[in-house]
């Protein structure tokens, strides 16, 4: 028997003459055994590589051959949008065997959601806040509805397994195991990651069963065309993209809402078909622009990351990128949105804007031909979401028996990683402060509980998630950018200073609730300006870009655009002291003292701290130095030597009292424990160990 022959007839029928598929791809025939099986499995295929239909036609196999009944199956997105835009296709699939799909987020109106409730799919489609709100409801019978329940499939898992949705998911994934009564199989739908069996450990948490990771195609395609440009600004940016691959559709990408805004203006100027797409503008409105842009031949759309995942907007020929994502990750997610059709090749172009992009993007580039990927990593301490999840217990049972939660959620990673002790001090914390309430043995919501989160229905208890955030730089109302929110939340004495659009900006005020920076112009000094930006990059990239900038990276001659080499060459002549390798104490010309690590924002972040601990006061850092209030170079490499001794201890970067503020649920903890779990997540013990055992190269001036 053939592995497709295992497929139930009817779907085995409907596949060859329904559908017109002459056969399966790699991914979908690999799939069938495991899936069937019942085992949980990671998917694991670039963009448009067949993942849904791999995932879903052996899941409907087993719901004909096994004749379930009921809403059997939960496929969850991270976004709306992706909802909609999978739900046509699901409800053919499941249609052509006799079974129904249905579609529940928060534009959903209460008449569908009765209809559902009244009676259900089988297959329900929805996001993990929905859900959220479905067992907090009163209006929902929770058993009834979710005991029939046998597969979760995870659209993007990789997108939630990086923040703090993540988390949520898995607990919402823990209580419907207990209202089921079963172990549902779980399937993660995933990008090209740089550890899938780790992410496949993660959404499987504790539960039993097989494991099974299925690769669908590497993330390096020699084929693909790859290249860089330096064009200097928007106005160039747009000259070059009207000018570029007339009569075919490009799909821009540009990482602020600001500047796809602007480039979208410039191209309309230019006579150019033009749509933009990215979170300011409305549902109703991304969705008209996208589907005019599906339906064109010749055009382009300026979109930010909205159009990462994996939203059907037809055929593509061209991929832009005005300067560079920051993850490998996520331009192999936009690479391979072109080269679908039989006979073209994946291609992406970069435009950068300044020297920095340009040096990211030779670095991600070339990252990307060694076949490297980031790792998914979950964020550490969730304590927060423990506070978050014992109170939607208490919604969702009408009341909690004291104690019962860790039948619930009590396998959940995230909280079992955490000691007895700090469970224990949330919990009491939350009692002693009103967010829970026992009588006779059971917990119910506090009078606090209700205060802060008791709105339009506890809808602000299901909602907005602390996740990976970028806040809008502003000078004026000129929107200069964005930057990471750990640009704000780690601790620094005197203004903090960001490098933007070529020049230096200093913060004048954080707007944690409106995730927004003022800032005005400042002169303080800095490094090479063109190397700071407020996102951080992770390790590898950073270590990447010091060999860049050293001159050790022998890139292609097609990888570069004349234009780009010239300006690549200029920003190397400012590192001739760099050799790419180790670290470096630099003394400038301005007296200052920088120590170069090219190590990333989180482990500078510890690194200054522990050097303020060992006597220089208030460092600055950033992705690649730590700039220090040294009295010369001796002092600065005495402080450095008592680190890399163990004489003076490497502690946690501090976070600022907004920052604490600014976490989700962080009101349900004691002040010293919503601090630690920023703290956590600032630190890279990993790259700060690296750093430690490396030679430092003193450098007296430049």
């Amino acid at each position: 028997m053939s592995t497709f022959d295992r497929l139930h007839p009817a779907v085995q029928h409907h596949v060859v003459n329904s559908l017109g598929w002459r056969d399966l791809r790699p991914l979908q025939l690999e799939a069938i055994d495991p899936l069937l099986d019942g085992a949980h499995a990671l998917l694991v295929a670039p963009t448009a590589g067949g993942k849904t239909e791999a995932a879903v036609l052996p899941v409907l196999s087993r719901m004909l051959a096994e004749h379930w009944s009921g809403l059997s199956v939960l496929y969850l997105c991270p976004l709306r949008a992706l909802l909609n835009n999978l739900e046509p296709r699901l409800a053919h699939y499941c249609g052509l065997v006799g079974r129904r799909v249905a579609l529940w987020h928060g534009d959903i109106g209460s008449t569908v959601r009765r209809h559902i409730l009244d009676d259900p799919p089988d297959l329900l489609l929805t996001t993990p806040e929905s859900l959220e709100v479905m067992l907090v409801s009163q209006r929902v019978e929770h058993r009834p509805l979710f005991g029939d329940l046998r597969v979760v499939i995870v659209d993007e898992v990789h997108a939630f397994g990086s923040d703090d949705r993540g988390w949520h998911l898995l607990a919402v994934l823990e209580r419907l195991r207990r209202l089921a009564g079963r172990e549902p199989q779980r399937i993660g739908l995933s990008a090209t990651v740089g550890n899938p069996d780790a992410l496949l450990e993660w959404l499987a948490g504790a539960a039993t069963g097989e494991r099974v990771v299925v690769r669908g195609g590497a993330g390096f395609d020699a084929a693909a065309e790859v290249s860089i440009d330096f064009v200097g600004n928007d106005a160039n940016a747009a000259t070059v993209i009207a000018a570029l691959h007339r009569g075919e559709k490009r799909l821009v990408f540009c990482d602020s809402r600001s500047g796809a805004e602007t480039i979208a203006s410039a191209l309309r100027a230019k006579g150019t078909q033009t749509f933009v797409s990215h979170s300011s503008l409305s549902a109703d409105e991304r969705r008209q622009t996208e589907q005019a842009f599906a339906e064109s031949s010749s055009c382009v759309i300026v979109a930010t990351s909205t159009l990462e995942l994996g939203l059907d907007i037809g055929d593509l020929d061209r991929v832009i990128q005005i300067d560079a994502p920051g993850k490998v990750a996520s331009f192999l997610q936009r690479l391979g949105r072109t080269g679908r059709r039989a006979g073209t090749v994946r291609n992406c172009l970069f435009l950068a804007r300044d020297t920095g992009a340009l040096v990211r993007a030779v670095a991600l580039r070339q990252l990307w031909a060694d076949g490297y990927v980031e790792r998914i990593e979950a964020p550490a301490s969730p304590m927060h979401l423990l506070a978050q999840q014992i109170m939607a217990l208490c919604l969702q049972e009408r009341g909690l028996p004291a104690g019962d939660w860790p039948a619930w959620i009590g396998r959940h990673r995230g909280f079992a990683a955490m000691t007895p002790g700090e469970r224990d001090e949330v919990i009491r914390f939350m009692l002693e402060r009103q967010y829970l309430f026992e009588d006779g043995g059971v917990w119910s919501l506090g009078t606090e509980a209700e205060r802060e989160f008791g709105w339009r229905h506890f809808m602000d208890l299901v909602s907005a998630f602390t996740s990976e955030g970028l806040f809008s730089v502003l000078h004026g109302e000129l929107e200069l950018g964005s930057v990471h929110h750990l640009t704000f939340a780690l601790g620094r004495e005197g203004n903090t200073v960001l490098l933007l659009g070529g020049r230096s900006w200093a913060v004048e005020r954080v707007d944690w609730a409106a995730r927004v920076a003022y800032v005005v112009p400042t002169d303080a000094p800095g490094k090479s300006r063109w190397l700071g930006d407020g996102v951080p990059l992770g390790f590898d990239l950073c270590r990447m870009i010091a060999r860049v900038v050293a001159g050790r990276v022998n890139l292609p001659a097609a990888a570069l655009t004349r234009r780009g080499r010239k300006a690549f060459e200029e920003a190397l002549s400012e590192f001739a002291w760099n050799d790419g390798q180790g670290t470096s104490l630099r003394m400038r010309g301005d007296g200052l003292v920088e120590w170069w690590t090219f190590a990333g924002a989180r482990a500078n972040a510890s690194l200054a701290a522990s050097l303020g601990v060992a006597g220089l006061a208030a460092p600055q850092h950033d992705n690649f130095s730590i700039r220090l209030a040294a009295d010369g170079m001796s002092q600065a490499a005495m402080a450095i030597d008592r680190l890399k001794s163990g004489a003076t201890s490497i502690v946690l970067p501090a976070v600022t009292d907004d920052a604490i503020a600014g976490l989700k649920f962080s009101s349900c903890l004691p002040d010293h424990l919503a601090r630690l779990v920023l703290q956590r997540r600032a630190e890279d013990s990993e790259a700060v160990g690296w750093v430690l055992k490396q030679p430092v190269a003193t450098i007296e001036s430049a």
